[in-house]
């Protein structure tokens, strides 16, 4: 699962490193959490465009949002076949930028929150679909960040985002990408990729989005 996620990132560097231009700015985020606003990158006409979207995606079809907190992942090995994702994993990819995400370990009676980083590269993209929910307040667009199970990648939880390789972004974003190039960027990062580190539970709430939520903490255990 994918819960809470980190973008810190300078404006500049996301722009960069997506090659996508932004409609507005972005201060960073420490803690973003599911129903929030944050940004995406979606394949525009000429370019790509860095937008922001609700994390928590609403179907076109559903009646309201009152379901959007429980979908804020989409399985990667079903999501050609539920009903909620398979039309957008066809048309309406986009990617989710993120400098980290978090999940926890219980340690005892504690559950101790892990921020996982790529080695290598300070900003990445998550595989995400996005959606567009008509209400009666007017359009709202939605996205979901695709999970995948870690195969010992990540041993903290049983599912991980997909972490694409910017190489991959073009065929992810292309809507002429056919299902099996798609279906086969849907796979877990090596465990030699990704850095752990215990965190303060400060992140534990959402009410919490500044540094402080990313202090490392004594206590890590080797968990791969």
């Amino acid at each position: 699962m994918c819960g809470r996620y980190q973008l810190t990132a300078r404006y500049e560097e996301i722009e960069e490193a997506f090659d996508a231009e932004g409609e507005v700015d972005f201060a960073p985020r420490y803690n973003i959490a599911p129903t929030q606003w944050a940004p995406v990158v979606r394949q525009g006409l000429s370019r790509r465009r860095l937008t922001p979207l609700r994390w928590g995606l609403v179907p076109h079809w559903a009646p309201d949002t009152s379901r959007a907190g429980r979908m804020i992942n989409a399985r990667g090995e079903t999501i050609t076949k539920k009903p909620s994702f398979r039309e957008a994993i066809q048309r309406r990819r986009c990617l989710v930028p993120a400098t980290g995400f978090y999940e926890w370990a219980r340690a005892g009676k504690v559950k101790q929150p892990y921020l996982i980083t790529l080695r290598q590269t300070t900003v990445f993209g998550m595989a995400g679909v996005w959606e567009r929910w008509d209400g009666p307040d007017g359009p709202m667009e939605t996205f979901t960040v695709i999970t995948v199970d870690p195969r010992g990648a990540l041993s903290l939880h049983d599912r991980m985002p997909v972490i694409l390789a910017p190489e991959a972004y073009t065929d992810w974003l292309d809507p002429r990408s056919g299902p099996q190039t798609i279906l086969d960027l849907l796979r877990p990062r090596e465990a030699r990729e990704l850095a752990l580190t215990a965190v303060s539970d400060r992140v534990n709430s959402v009410a919490h989005d500044d540094p402080g939520c990313a202090v490392p903490v004594a206590v890590q255990p080797s968990l791969f």
